[in-house]
């Protein structure tokens, strides 16, 4: 992880770090490999040619990056999640409802593994 990855990171409000480092830490769990850098201005999660977008936002966090189908069904059970753009916005209150092991399915549907 770069230095820009780390001043994002200690720069994120403490009502969103716990949500962000949930989200981080799955990532990792799942794809340890992946190289972690600044893209668009957010950490982003590299594994060859795939990506996924993990940002710090006003109501929470949100993943974006995949390609269509790889999301490991996980906006098929939480559609009130998606944007219309394909994000996944997650307030606090939403990820709580929200088990690890789905948002490990979208990892590694998104970065495969």
């Amino acid at each position: 992880m770069d230095d820009a990855v780390r001043d994002y990171i200690d720069a994120i409000a403490p009502e969103h770090r716990p949500l962000f480092d949930r989200v981080h830490g799955l990532v990792l769990e799942v794809r340890p490999d992946a190289a972690v850098v600044l893209s668009y201005g957010i950490p982003t999660y590299k594994v060859g040619r795939r990506r996924l977008f993990v940002g710090v936002w006003r109501h929470g966090v949100s993943v974006y990056g995949w390609q269509e189908g790889r999301d490991g069904g996980f906006t098929a059970r939480h559609p009130e999640l998606r944007t219309s753009t394909g994000t996944i916005r997650l307030r606090p209150e939403d990820a709580a409802a929200v088990g690890d092991d789905e948002l490990r399915d979208l990892v590694r549907a998104a970065l495969g593994g």
